[in-house]
Order: C-alpha cells, then structure tokens, then sequence
C-alpha cells in the first residue's frame, strides 16, 4: 500500500516569515531548519527576490518544492509569473489569497474562478502548475454548495489544482481527509497544521500532531491522493516558532517511514 513519506514533508517558511527578511537572516534561519531535519522549503514570506532565496537555500542543500505568489498577479499577469517559477526550477505555485472579493456576490466568485481558470491553462501551457490554498472562507455557501466546491467544479482539473489547507478546512466546517479524497489527483502540495482548543474555547493554531486532527486519515488519504509534498505551517506560533516547527517535524518523522 502506498503511503506518505517523511522525504515528502517541507516547510512552509510563511511561518518563518519574520526570520526571512534578509540574506543574513535566512542563511540563519536555513541553518536552524536543516539541523531539525527540514531539507525541502515552499518559499513564501520571504522578503527577498526568489533568485537571492533560492541561492542561499541551494546552498545549504534546501531544495524549493512550490511557492506562493502574488494573487493579482497570478490572474493578470500569469506569463510573468510563470517566467519567475522557471528561472528558479519550481513547478507548483498557488494562488494564495482572495483578499477583498466578497463571496456572497455570485458575479465576483463567477469571475474570479474564470480568471483562475484562464491563469491556469497559462501555467499548464507551460508545464507548471497552479493551485488556489485555501482559508476558512471557500466554505461560505453558494448555492446549494460552498464556494470552494463551486472552485474546483467550475474549473479545469488540468488548470487548476487544490492547495487545501487541512486546518482551514476544519475551522469552516469541513472534514480534511474528505476533502482530500474528493480532490484526489489534484492536491500536489497541502498544508499542514493542527486545530486546537484553547481555555476560552477558541481554536488555535497548534504544531502537527498536537492538536485534535485525525492524521492517520489525513496521511492515508494524501498518499492515495498522489500528494507530491506536505507544507508544515503554522500561522501563529504560541512562542518560538523553531520550537513549534520542530515539535511538528518529530511528531512527523515519528509516524512516516
């Protein structure tokens, strides 16, 4: 039976992000997640061009495995975009986040998911591919659907993939391995993060395996899926943030081969 493997975990360094705001920063910053035992980065947060970040991490024998890029951009610009991935040997990037577009107007989500779509068939033509990462707010209702089902039901699989967030998916209503399954074949890069509860009964961010996710489903469904790469982030750490990363990085290597 095929199943998820430790070589396919990478760190998402958003979560890094105020570590990463200059060379000597991220020389530091590479330093500390390789000797936790992270070899594989998605390169996004990081305040500098992605030629200089990907030197320093080629250097420390880092490898990138996707990106996140600007959203507009994405949609207006896809040609440039693609030129960017390419000249840095990546190819999986995600359309991050839907900033100001309201999901209860059906002509803004209608002509969002048909610019993604175009942006999509850019990337595809290129050999590159693009995914939408996903918040709490795709689950909003839409019809007699969610906005994120209307997404990847409106677009083409071969234009668009899924970026799903396990933790967003849980705090808007979701269940993280479904969604996987209903997605299988086109999740190449998903988030990982735990849900949790604190004492004011709110969820928070917690670290992989330290919160109430059922990972045994998540993994089993990521390998059937055909997952490429899972992206270890955490948004808010409760303190520092190389603690929180390599308490998710054990916790990982404690349960793939």
């Amino acid at each position: 039976m095929t199943s998820l493997r430790l070589n396919q975990v990478a760190l998402q360094l958003y979560t890094l992000r105020d570590f990463c705001k200059t060379v000597p920063d991220l020389v530091a910053t590479v330093k500390k997640i390789t000797d936790i035992g992270y070899r594989t980065v998605q390169l996004s947060g990081v305040s500098l061009p992605h030629a200089e970040a990907k030197k320093v991490l080629s250097d420390a024998g880092v490898t990138i495995c996707a990106t996140h890029e600007p959203s507009q951009e994405i949609l207006d610009q896809p040609e440039a975009v693609c030129e960017r991935l390419a000249s840095i040997g990546v190819k999986y990037t995600a359309y991050p986040h839907p900033g100001k577009i309201d999901f209860k107007d059906e002509e803004a989500v209608r002509t969002l998911v048909k610019k993604l779509d175009a942006a999509g068939a850019v990337f595809a033509k290129h050999g590159l591919s693009l995914s939408y990462h996903n918040h709490a707010m795709e689950m909003t209702s839409f019809g007699n659907t969610t906005v994120l089902d209307f997404i990847y039901h409106e677009t083409n699989p071969a234009h668009l993939k899924g970026e799903l967030d396990v933790y967003w998916v849980q705090y808007g209503g979701g269940d993280p391995a479904a969604w996987i399954e209903k997605l299988s074949g086109r999740v190449p890069v998903l988030h990982f993060k735990d849900y949790a509860f604190g004492k004011d009964d709110k969820p928070f961010f917690a670290e992989v395996g330290h919160g109430n996710l059922n990972w045994p489903r998540i993994f089993d469904a990521a390998a059937k899926a055909g997952t490429q790469w899972v992206a270890v982030e955490q948004d808010v750490c409760p303190g520092d943030p190389f603690v929180s990363i390599k308490k998710s990085y054990d916790f990982l290597k404690s349960k793939l081969s």
